[in-house]
């Protein structure tokens, strides 16, 4: 397991290095001068220059890439051009805030998809079967924006239960705090529960018609404990999986939630980046979600193997 991990943390490494050219040649072939968007466009030529020698924009590409690269290792993610801040402690603060958000929704969509798709799983044919996969069919249909407005419009606007916009952190009250993420863990959670309920309720009915399954039962065991011990580990090696690819769409979610909910995340601050062209800030921002979305796979691939050892084994001897 140890050489596995080693070999996935390489991959990842290696992934995200590759990344960071991509997005570096990217940035640097947009449209628009960087010195003269900083200065104005009223600006003087000698005014122009003398951003382009302070920033070093003038330094042959691979020179300005080894730079950048290697003060992202170091922590240093740069300067926001428009903003005129350490870009290091406005990322932190906007991914802190988009981390709550991320991580309160994965952990509702893994035990309220994964529980769904189970009871489903194991009464196929039956009337909840089919009101959940009818369920999880609608909501994967309609995209987040849509719940969005929608939970805007009936939650605030017509209840008045929950703000629509802003952010509140803990030191005004728990309750403040809490009122200010529901709807927007909501609407991440709606679509993401409806995929995990729709592979584990298929790959749980696979599961239950394995021939171990009818061993178990034929010993005697209880239902609950065939479910429980011999059928759920190995349905959920396949869900683990779409987890790891609903972080990606999550971040994806996430961006649309936060603009439409005005909360100050990491999304939100990818916008603003993207319409104020403030190439530093988009290339530190894509970089950190780039990342995390390769962690979130590493993890993934680290507990399929834990729950499949026959995986980490294969790989050992191919090597």
């Amino acid at each position: 397991m140890i050489a596995y991990t080693i070999r996935r943390l390489l991959t990842v490494i290696a992934i995200l290095a590759v990344m960071s050219v991509a997005i570096f040649s990217i940035t640097q072939v947009l449209p628009g001068d960087v010195a003269q968007m900083i200065v104005g466009q009223f600006a003087t030529d000698d005014q122009v220059k003398a951003v382009r020698g302070r920033l070093h924009l003038d330094d042959p590409a691979h020179v300005q890439y080894l730079r950048w690269a290697g003060g992202f290792l170091q922590g240093d993610f740069g300067k926001s051009m428009m903003m005129d801040r350490p870009l290091g402690p406005l990322i932190g603060e906007a991914m802190a805030r988009s981390a709550v958000l991320a991580g309160i929704s994965i952990v509702l969509v893994a035990v309220i998809g994964i529980w769904l798709g189970v009871y489903a799983g194991v009464r196929r044919g039956t009337r909840a079967d089919r009101f959940i996969s009818v369920g999880s069919y609608f909501f994967i249909s309609v995209p987040e924006f849509f719940w969005a407005i929608l939970a805007v419009m009936l939650f605030t606007g017509y209840l008045g239960w929950f703000p629509s916009t802003g952010y509140a952190s803990l030191d005004e009250g728990f309750w403040t705090w809490a009122r200010h993420i529901v709807l927007p863990v909501a609407t991440l959670v709606s679509g993401l529960v409806a995929h995990v309920s729709r592979l584990t309720r298929s790959s749980m009915i696979e599961t239950m018609q394995a021939q171990y399954i009818t061993a178990a039962r034929a010993k005697g065991l209880p239902e609950n404990i065939v479910i429980r011990r011999h059928a759920l580990r190995n349905a959920l090696v396949p869900t683990i999986t779409v987890l790891a690819i609903d972080v990606g769409l999550l971040m994806g979610g996430i961006v649309v939630v936060e603009t439409v909910f005005a909360y100050p995340g990491l999304g939100r601050l990818l916008i603003f980046a993207i319409e104020q062209k403030d190439l530093p800030m988009i290339q530190a921002g894509i970089l950190v979600v780039t990342a995390v979305y390769a962690l979130a796979n590493l993890a993934a691939d680290l507990l399929y193997a834990f729950f499949n050892p026959r995986i980490r084994y294969g790989s050992s001897a191919a090597h």
